[in-house]
């Protein structure tokens, strides 16, 4: 769906339908390399098209009654927003369930997708199996292929709470011909601190034992969201970003599905993605991509896009990669003000306070990155490598980088006129190493000389292995997605014990 419709346009850029470029495009051992790409047709997709105009909300977009209706239509209409029902328009992620592929956005729909013909398949609402109003669309797998997720269910019978679910990697041997969907369960529910304000949440960590979730002072006002279409204004502006508040750890155990009794908090700050998480001689460590406020949100506002970014450098905030590291066991013996965290591979420090709180100060490991990605055989592992996007002056990024959290040091491609997609992480198969393998990206270019391009990096050396051509009309890209063509599975390639020694050797030489 193009950006304006009829008489209607977007406001924000992530308002837009999700055009599936699932990667990789499949390239074959002659080099030839095909390239496929559909905008999805989702029930918002269509409804808009139908009627020439923008008639189902975005998060950045309100629709209003066609000026044409009668006063009983348009009464109707905005009653019928008082209680919103979401898009379906699943722009942001992928997610693997089971043998299936549906792509993901922050609501409670998701849409399944032929990830070979790109065709949209059926809608799925996430309140038919747990009971909750939003997700993220950042999923997380287990070892068994599980999918772990966190949806916020608000005011369900008074109560308004973050719910960890899981979808079973397969339905049960007696119920093959069911969806994984339909044994969902619940592991943990954590209240919110506030009944009609919930934290937003983009993404959250995990580890082979713990869940990490944070409860940050970015908020959504269930209230004015309510009101929002009588008001006039967007979902969006019903976020906001509460500064004199602090941002809550919660640590949940995966086996048991309860919360760790310590109280852990630290500053205000909004993180949409979380990097990695793994445990260490008795302590939780973590690494986020985190933002002193929610200024990154007004970058994308089509207005602010089309002034451009150098005029308006003042309203980017610059991200950190932040490490924190928490301890799953607190000693009550210890004196107020004391550093619980023994580590030699980190400084980060959790003091512990009156009350038995414990505040947690981070390590700030570099600046200037964001949408992290990693070899996920190394989720909720400890691990080296940083593959993201550098982010300076504009959020809109023309570089890839590598980071190294050992040495830190870096290693970037860039090219004038060019600007990638995420990188995804592709190992080679029996790699020995974490970074053996290559990295995707597709290219767009703001030359109209130079055509977009399927970049292809030794994940190693950042070296250019190839890169494939399409003279087509390409968009810039979000999360990607790599389906291999065989059924082996990058995610249980797990990293063998000899390379997880040598990686707790190096962390330990920090």
């Amino acid at each position: 769906m193009p950006l304006s419709l009829g008489a209607c346009a977007m406001e924000v850029l992530f308002g837009r339908n999700k055009k599936e470029q699932p990667e990789p495009v499949r390239a074959k051992v002659t080099g030839e390399v095909c390239y496929r790409s559909r905008y999805l047709r989702s029930d918002t997709y269509n409804a808009n098209m139908e009627a020439n105009r923008i008639v189902v909300s975005e998060f950045g977009t309100m629709a209003y009654p066609d000026p044409s209706k009668n006063l009983l239509s348009k009464a109707f209409t905005y009653l019928s927003h008082t209680i919103p029902d979401f898009t379906d328009n699943c722009l942001i992620n992928f997610m693997k369930c089971g043998e299936d592929v549906y792509v993901t956005t922050e609501t409670n729909y998701i849409r399944k997708i032929n990830p070979q013909t790109l065709e949209t398949l059926e809608k799925v609402d996430y309140r038919k199996y747990v009971g909750i109003n939003m997700a993220t669309a950042h999923p997380h797998y287990d070892s068994a292929g599980n999918v772990l997720n966190i949806g916020t269910s608000i005011v369900d019978k008074g109560k308004t709470k973050y719910v960890i679910f899981k979808i079973p990697a397969a339905a049960p041997d007696r119920m093959k011909r069911k969806s994984p969907l339909q044994h969902t369960e619940v592991l943990c529910s954590i209240p919110s601190r506030s009944l009609l304000s919930p934290s937003y949440y983009h993404s959250f960590g995990v580890t082979e034992n713990y869940i990490i979730f944070l409860e940050q002072p970015f908020k959504l006002d269930i209230l004015k969201m309510a009101t929002a279409y009588i008001r006039g204004v967007s979902w969006a502006s019903c976020l906001a970003f509460h500064r004199e508040d602090k941002t809550y750890i919660h640590i949940v155990n995966q086996r048991t599905g309860k919360l760790v009794s310590t109280k852990f908090y630290t500053d205000p700050m909004v993180v949409f993605h979380h990097i990695n998480a793994y445990e260490e001689d008795g302590c939780l460590l973590f690494d986020v991509i985190a933002y002193e406020d929610s200024s990154l949100y007004n970058c994308f506002y089509l207005a602010n896009l089309k002034q451009g970014f150098e005029g308006n450098s003042r309203i980017i905030p610059v991200p950190t990669l932040k490490r924190f590291a928490v301890p799953l066991c607190t000693d009550k013996n210890a004196e107020v003000g004391s550093n619980l965290i023994k580590l030699a591979s980190t400084t980060a420090r959790a003091l512990k306070e009156k009350d038995d709180q414990v505040y947690c100060q981070p390590e700030l490991l570099c600046e200037g990155l964001d949408l992290p990605r990693i070899n996920y055989a190394h989720n909720g592992k400890r691990y080296r490598y940083v593959f993201a996007f550098e982010v300076q002056r504009s959020p809109i990024p023309n570089k890839i980088l590598k980071y190294d959290i050992l040495t830190k040091s870096f290693l970037r491609w860039g090219e004038q006129h060019c600007w990638p997609s995420e990188p995804v992480f592709v190992p080679t198969p029996d790699a020995k190493e974490e970074d053996d393998g290559i990295l995707l990206s597709a290219i767009v270019s703001s030359d109209p000389q130079k055509l977009p391009f399927l970049l292809i990096l030794d994940a190693k050396t950042f070296a250019e292995l190839a890169r494939a051509y399409v003279d087509v009309d390409m968009h810039l890209d979000l999360h990607g997605l790599f389906i291999p063509d065989t059924d082996w599975d990058p995610r249980k390639q797990a990293p063998s014990q000899e390379v997880q020694d040598r990686a707790s050797s190096q962390t330990g030489q920090v």
